[in-house]
């Protein structure tokens, strides 16, 4: 936890940037019947069936200190989608960084063995030297960013019926430039300092 909020800490640093990442699956549904648009005093009704159009997944990367964020989506999350959203990364979006500093979650895909499992190696190797892994603890996800992204997606965008992976990616483009030009920030307050004062119950009791 404190590595993460260390790297979180630390000054900006456009040569090592700090990205958080994480995934969010999602179900394609689509409407059997047109809905009955709100009127004044009446919200917007819909029928209770509906078709299943099978899932998809959402990659979502963001800076937080640089007020970006972008969300790809891909039919699933295995070792190879994840590799190929970090080769993507790092060569379209930080082409020029040193080193990127990934904070995410412990999920099994996210390893630098799923390099090796979609790339030769030698590409793998120069894909893992420009990255530096901050993983969350085990039930602390929450202390990635990316999920406070998550929740405005689902908040603004997402939390309806959305019938096909093609309305669901021109939904989240327009969500992410919107965002992105508003440069919208996430407002982060916790701090190791507060970890270990609120979480002090977590920390080894040391006697002497």
């Amino acid at each position: 936890m404190e590595d993460v909020l260390d790297v979180y800490e630390a000054p900006y640093d456009r040569c090592r940037p700090v990205v958080c990442m994480d995934e969010s699956p999602k179900q394609l549904i689509e409407e059997i019947r047109v809905p009955i648009p709100m009127q004044p005093g009446r919200p917007a009704r819909y029928d209770s069936e509906y078709k299943r159009n099978g899932t998809c997944t959402v990659f979502g990367f963001c800076e937080p200190k640089r007020c970006w964020r972008e969300l790809v989506v891909t039919e699933r999350r295995t070792m190879h989608d994840f590799a190929w959203g970090i080769k993507w990364l790092l060569e379209v979006v930080y082409p020029e960084a040193e080193l990127v500093r990934l904070v995410l979650d412990n999920l099994n895909t996210h390893r630098p063995a799923a390099l090796y499992e979609t790339f030769e190696a030698p590409e793998a190797r120069r894909l893992s030297k420009r990255l530096e892994f901050h993983y969350t603890p085990k039930h602390g996800s929450w202390l990635n960013m990316a999920e406070i992204e998550f929740s405005a997606m689902h908040t603004i965008c997402t939390n309806r019926r959305i019938p096909d992976v093609a309305t669901l990616k021109r939904e989240l483009a327009a969500f992410v430039v919107a965002r992105n030009h508003a440069k919208t920030t996430i407002n982060w307050r916790f701090t190791s300092i507060d970890a270990r004062i609120k979480l002090k119950h977590l920390y080894p009791s040391i006697s002497h």
